[in-house]
């Protein structure tokens, strides 16, 4: 009888297989980018995901979130989450932690869930990046970091690179100053070198009910280029703790 992972195994091999099922991911975000991943690490073979976020699903989300579909309007992405992957694996070990990351506790907030294997930070605060980046570090936990994708078109454009070797990412060359200034070492990132392009006209930002709230701008998003991107960071992952990279 064919199994969910013997498509994986005629590609990876038992020995790469068992390795992922060994394996921890700990995903931080499940917007566009961070849902895809999660799912993509369910399916590809990961045998435990820390899930964080501290959102619940917003109208603006089903655009472009592995999650959002109107039937799961209102609840916690990390609960939806937690099912689709026991959907998916229901062998895989999910913890979650449903909580804002304070900049300023995160040694506290993700110390003290269980110890991953890699981390996919796919947040969009800068500041939260880099104390998540200095907490990696710190730890000697590999880590990789979603850059912004945002006012883009063109996934053929994404790339990893070293923080330092960006080029045209507006959150990219923050991270890269403020790298510098706190003696980071150097951050595996997934960037575009795409031109964001100029957003049409005047936009409204979003209530806290995800609808649009008259009076400022909002960055616009296309529906397949964070799934695009957290597929890619799901991929890029696998291969690490595979050993294929």
């Amino acid at each position: 009888m064919e199994t969910a992972i013997d498509r994986l195994r005629l590609i990876l091999g038992n020995d790469a297989l068992q390795r992922l099922q060994r394996s921890r991911v700990m995903v931080i975000g499940l917007g566009g980018v961070g849902s895809s991943s999660a799912e993509a690490l369910a399916r590809g073979g990961i045998g435990a995901l820390v899930l964080v976020d501290r959102d619940v699903v917003m109208p603006s989300n089903i655009n472009r979130q592995a999650l959002a579909f109107y039937s799961t309007l209102g609840k916690p992405k990390t609960e939806i989450m937690k099912q689709m992957v026991f959907d998916i694996n229901p062998d895989c070990e999910v913890t979650t932690l449903q909580e804002f990351i304070d900049k300023d506790l995160v040694p506290k907030q993700l110390g003290t869930l269980p110890r991953p294997d890699y981390v996919i930070d796919a947040i969009d605060t800068v500041s939260q990046k880099l104390a998540i980046a200095a907490w990696c570090q710190a730890e000697n936990i590999p880590e990789v970091s979603a850059m912004g994708g945002a006012n883009k078109l063109d996934p053929s454009r994404l790339r990893f690179a070293p923080v330092e070797e960006t080029k045209m990412d507006p959150i990219a060359r923050v991270i890269r100053k403020e790298s510098r200034k706190r003696g980071l070492k150097s951050i595996t990132v997934l960037y575009s070198d795409e031109l964001p392009i100029e957003a049409e006209g005047k936009r409204n930002v979003l209530n806290e009910k995800g609808f649009v709230r008259e009076g400022s701008s909002i960055l616009g998003t296309m529906s397949y280029f964070p799934p695009i991107m957290g597929q890619m960071l799901a991929g890029y992952v696998i291969r690490k703790l595979a050993g294929l990279e």
